[in-house]
């Protein structure tokens, strides 16, 4: 515990963050509330949008179920240890840039956390200008570097980073749940998506709504990325569910 500093300005609100973008999304992987409010609050206050988790498991579920710029991990996690979530996630393909936060300071606990996945890592206690001139740092760095950002269907775009979507390059203006259940589709391009597992990732429902929600959803997609005489992305396979796939 204890993250705040004996630095005189610890308790005042932080700087405005650089210029970055605003829609930058930063996932907070901390057990102690106290620490994860203080991280939450100042970073909010810099311009991000900021989830926490409140242990290992919790937070690699969302780690990998949503598109995060950066992601601030505890080592010491209830549920599963943050250098496990990590080397988890590298397992999983997922590049999100992570600053290690813990009290293991030493030379070997900082060497294992950055060769198991790490980008960065500070030392609890710590003042929170340095914590954001880290994260600064690490979203500095060229989208390039952090591949898997946009997703590409035919000519059908997907930006994870902006939340905009394209197709031959005009814009595609869609409501939040639109745009993630497209990006499950995307994500799962030429596979037969289920009902069942669109309620689970789309909605986080463990249970058939017992309406047509899945259907008034994919119409109302359909006629935004397969209108205007385009080829068709969208497929319905009766009786199963729907097919995001390039025309053959």
């Amino acid at each position: 515990m204890g993250i705040i500093s004996a630095n005189p300005g610890a308790g005042q609100p932080p700087r405005q963050s650089m210029d970055l973008e605003s829609d930058m999304r930063i996932l907070v992987i901390e057990d102690d509330a106290e620490t994860a409010g203080y991280i939450a609050k100042g970073l909010r206050q810099a311009g991000f949008f900021v989830d926490v988790a409140e242990d290992g498991s919790d937070g690699l579920f969302q780690a990998v179920r949503e598109p995060y710029d950066l992601a601030i991990v505890d080592r010491m996690l209830p549920g599963l240890d943050g250098l496990s979530v990590v080397k988890a996630l590298r397992s999983a393909g997922q590049q999100t840039p992570v600053l290690f936060l813990s009290a293991m300071g030493d030379v070997k606990d900082r060497v294992d956390g950055l060769r198991g996945g790490g980008d960065d890592y500070l030392v609890k206690p710590f003042a929170f200008s340095e914590l954001l001139a880290r994260v600064e740092g690490l979203l500095r760095r060229p989208v390039a570097s952090r591949p898997g950002t946009v997703l590409r269907v035919a000519d059908l775009e997907l930006d994870l980073r902006s939340h905009r979507v394209a197709r031959k390059g005009e814009p595609i203006d869609l409501k939040p749940r639109e745009f993630k259940l497209l990006q499950y589709l995307m994500e799962h391009q030429g596979q037969v998506v289920t009902r069942t597992m669109m309620l689970e990732h789309v909605w986080d429902c463990h249970f058939d709504l017992q309406t047509n929600v899945i259907d008034v959803h994919m119409s109302r997609l359909r006629h935004k990325i397969d209108n205007d005489d385009r080829p068709q992305l969208l497929h319905t396979v009766r009786g199963i569910g729907y097919c995001l796939r390039a025309p053959s």
